[in-house]
């Protein structure tokens, strides 16, 4: 089987899921556009040897509708020779999208591919494509639709993780994103986007008291969804616990050779999982993706150098770190979801992209990014950058 490379990636700021972000006057394709753009650019790409994109988003609707991989593609002026495919795992998209990319290289059906994510939730929010899903009734409860806050809630509810460890993980990830943005090798692969150059959603200001202070979030949404819940829950998650919403877009190149251009690739795709899990749980299925990779890496948790985990919520982190003997240092060492921001379907591609710059700034080896999403769905990739 042919071995699948990364040759660049780039992301964009992650910009607050608002009007008054300073992403939101950019549409999804436009957005989408510039950071194909911004790749072809700095690779000096032919884009007629581009077999192949493939874009995560979720809220596929409106100005994200009608196949929005094609339309960017088009947009940005590649070739029109080159296809365009959207999908939709939840929060896992922007990942899996270069997982699929890498599988083509790899089965032999791409030699050049192009995989990641676009997101505009100021201007297209999550449930904007108004699914049966979230409100049918005839479902069965066990697979009704449950919002991810609640499920999350519910989680640390059964899990036992108290509101002190959630915030504890909350500061840290503010912390660390906070002082990221004055290392540069931290944003290599990152690109301004008009006069955004920054992660706009970091709270600089935040503390310890600060985050004890609030009161959990989400209880009156569980008034709404009672009828797919098992019983009242102890509600433990402040919005400060969860990822905010925000727009944002990352991409990866991707193909079979370990050069392009005479340039040597920054990494070599290892391994990639997708997994499913219990859809009430639902945050749980990215570390099942990640020990489905790890097994077919051949490789340990303790082996990687550097790890992306994305941040549903505070539970999700909290039950990883409990769970698994790794080293803090080396998990999402310039700060998370809950700092940074979740634009859905580019989120994973984004991880992977901060995952990239991370294992340059310390000299690493071996790197994974593990993504989980709502419905019980979840992925991983491992590289390794090529030295």
């Amino acid at each position: 089987m042919t071995e699948a490379y990364i040759y660049d990636h780039v992301r964009t700021p992650r910009g607050k899921g608002r009007p008054d972000g300073k992403l939101h006057e950019i549409s999804a394709v436009s957005l989408a556009s510039q950071t194909l753009q911004a790749l072809r650019d700095r690779n000096a790409l032919d884009t007629a040897l581009v077999e192949e994109v493939v874009l995560g988003c979720v809220a596929a609707v409106g100005e994200q509708g009608g196949n929005i991989a094609r339309i960017a593609t088009l947009n940005a002026g590649f070739n029109e020779c080159v296809p365009g495919v959207q999908l939709n795992r939840y929060c896992s998209s922007g990942l899996d999208a270069v997982n699929f990319a890498a599988a083509k290289v790899m089965a032999g059906q791409a030699e050049l591919a192009v995989g990641g994510g676009v997101e505009m939730m100021s201007r297209v929010p999550f449930m904007a494509d108004k699914a049966g899903y979230y409100t049918d009734a005839s479902f069965p409860k066990r697979s009704r639709y449950v919002p991810v806050v609640l499920a999350a809630d519910r989680l640390a509810e059964a899990q036992g993780i108290a509101r002190a460890e959630l915030d504890r993980l909350a500061l840290i990830s503010q912390q660390r994103a906070s002082a990221a943005e004055a290392v540069p090798a931290f944003a290599a692969s990152r690109i301004a986007i008009g006069n955004l150059a920054h992660d706009e959603c970091i709270r600089a200001q935040t503390s310890a008291e600060s985050l004890a202070a609030m009161a959990p979030g989400f209880a009156a949404l569980a008034e709404h969804y009672a009828a797919a819940l098992d019983g009242p829950i102890d509600h433990r998650h402040t919005i400060a616990h969860a990822p905010p919403v925000c727009d944002g877009a990352g991409l990866a190149l991707v193909g079979g050779s370990a050069e392009i251009g005479g340039r040597r690739a920054r990494a070599r795709v290892l391994a990639y999982a997708e997994a499913g899990g219990d859809p009430h749980a639902s945050l749980l299925a990215g570390i099942t993706a990640m020990h489905r990779a790890l097994e077919q890496a051949d490789l340990t948790l303790d082996q990687m150098d550097r790890i992306e985990f994305m941040e549903s919520f505070a539970v999700t982190m909290a039950i990883f770190l409990r769970d698994h003997a790794v080293d803090l240092a080396k998990v999402n060492v310039a700060g998370g979801h809950m700092a940074k921001g979740h634009p859905m379907g580019a989120s994973g591609a984004i991880l992977l992209s901060s995952l990239l710059d991370n294992l340059d700034q310390c000299g690493g080896r071996h790197g994974i990014v593990v993504c989980t999403g709502a419905g019980g769905v979840g992925a991983a990739m491992i590289v390794e950058r090529m030295v």
